[in-house]
C-alpha cells in the first residue's frame, strides 16, 4: 500500500526527534490525559469544559492550554495510541487487514474493507467517549486519522477496479462516524450486529 501516507515521524525526511519532556511537564500531561478520559467517560464529552478538565486534572487553565488548545485535542491525544495501532496493521500486518508479505497471501478488496470496518467498529465500542470528544462534526475530517482511513479505503476503491476512488472513500467512511455509532448503540444495536452489517456493505460494494 505504498499510496498510504507515512505515519507521523516516520520515514526519509522525517523530523528530528523532539527533546525529552520535563519530569513536571509530563505529570501535568498525564494528569491532564487521566482527568480528561474519566471525565470523557462519566458525561456527555460535549458537555466538558476545558475548565473542567484543568480542574479534575489540578492544574491551570495556562498550564492547560498551553498543551492543548482545545477540548478536542485532549480527545485526539488520548485516541491516537489506539489509532496507530490500527495504522501499523493496515500498513503491515498479515491479510485480510493488512496486505501481508510480497508474494504471500493476499485478501480481496472487499474482505479488507470489512477487516477494517470490524476493527474500527471494535475501536469505536472501546473508546466512544474519545472519539465523540475528538471527532464529533467538522472536527473530524481535519485530523489526520481520518486522512490515513480515506487513502486506505480510496487505495482498496482502486484496487476493486470503481470509478471516483476519492469520492467512493468518504461514503465508505460515513458509517463510521462517532455519532452514528451511539445513536445505533442507543437503539440496542450490538456493536457486533453493526460489525456485521458493515461487512455485508464491504463485500457488496468492492466484492
Amino acid at each position: 500500500m505504498s499510496d498510504l501516507p507515512l505515519l507521523p515521524g516516520t520515514g526519509a525526511g522525517a523530523p528530528p526527534a523532539a527533546p525529552p519532556e520535563r519530569a513536571d511537564a509530563a505529570r501535568n500531561r498525564a494528569r491532564i490525559l487521566a482527568a480528561a478520559e474519566r471525565l470523557f467517560a462519566e458525561r456527555d464529552p460535549a458537555s466538558v469544559t476545558m475548565d473542567d478538565i484543568a480542574k479534575a486534572a489540578g492544574v491551570g487553565r495556562g498550564t492547560l492550554y498551553r498543551r492543548y488548545p482545545d477540548r478536542a485535542a485532549i480527545a485526539r491525544a488520548l485516541l491516537d495510541e489506539h489509532e496507530r495501532a490500527l495504522q501499523e496493521k493496515l500498513l503491515r500486518g498479515a491479510p485480510p487487514l493488512g496486505p501481508g508479505e510480497p508474494g504471500g497471501p493476499t485478501a480481496s478488496p472487499g474482505e479488507r474493507l470489512a477487516a477494517f470496518y470490524a476493527e474500527m467498529a471494535a475501536l469505536l465500542e472501546a473508546h466512544l467517549p474519545l472519539a465523540l470528544g475528538a471527532e464529533t462534526g467538522a472536527a473530524r475530517y481535519g485530523t489526520g486519522a481520518y486522512g490515513f482511513w480515506r487513502a486506505h479505503v480510496a487505495h482498496l476503491v482502486r484496487e476493486a477496479g470503481l470509478d471516483d476512488p476519492q469520492t467512493l472513500a468518504d461514503q465508505l467512511l460515513a458509517p463510521l462516524a462517532p455519532e452514528l455509532f451511539r445513536h445505533q448503540r442507543e437503539l440496542g444495536l450490538s456493536g457486533e450486529r453493526i460489525a456485521a452489517g458493515l461487512a455485508e456493505l464491504a463485500r457488496r460494494t468492492l466484492g
